[in-house]
């Protein structure tokens, strides 16, 4: 019987709404996949909450001598949108008394636009953001955390995220999970909900 879901936030809740990837290797003249990798990998302590993702993004532009200014490295964390019908399909489980509940690896300062600019943390019962908890997942210990904090049993709960590591990573402390990347469709979760009888 499952009485709460899990929703990761990017590619299962939300989508980019431009090619964030074209405008990040745009910002050095020559090798812009290596420093979108050199960006992406910055970013990974302040997922966990260490380090300031600013500095870390304003000491990768210093890095590579790239003329871009720090605000417009940081646009692209800001270009995504939330599916309305998967908002729509968490107050409807809302509704029907199951708990909904937000579990995302995200820095503070996306945290802030999700949250406090764009209302995310009314949409669920509570949210569980990697930087607040100073675990990230695919990390059993991530899952274990977000079990204490809501004090039910890992067998009643459902966990729902694009990437395979991560829904392994549940898995391994007996979430129920599953794969679903917004990109297959509403409908395809909608059926996902289903086979667990929540809808």
């Amino acid at each position: 019987m499952i009485s709460a879901v899990l929703f990761d936030a990017d590619g299962v809740i939300q989508r980019p709404t431009i090619d964030w990837w074209s405008r990040l290797t745009s910002f050095v003249p020559a090798d812009g996949a290596a420093f979108v990798a050199d960006l992406m990998a910055a970013e990974k302590p302040s997922l966990v909450g260490k380090g300031d993702f600013r500095e870390a993004v304003a000491e990768v532009l210093r890095r590579w001598d790239s003329p871009v200014s720090l605000e417009d490295a940081l646009e692209p964390w800001t270009w995504f949108a939330a599916e309305p019908l998967v908002v729509s399909l968490i107050a409807e489980l809302r509704a029907l008394g199951i708990g909904c509940h937000l579990a995302t690896n995200q820095q503070a300062y996306r945290r802030a636009i999700m949250q406090d600019e764009r209302g995310y943390g009314e949409w669920f019962d509570q949210t569980f953001y990697s930087c607040d908890l100073g675990l990230a997942k695919p990390d059993p210990a991530y899952f274990r955390s977000i079990l204490g904090t809501l004090e039910i049993p890992a067998s009643s709960v459902l966990f729902i995220d694009d990437n395979e590591s991560n829904v392994a990573g549940a898995r391994s402390v007996g979430l129920h999970a599953e794969v679903y990347d917004l990109s297959s469709g509403v409908d395809t979760l909608t059926a996902l909900l289903r086979q667990y009888e929540l809808l």
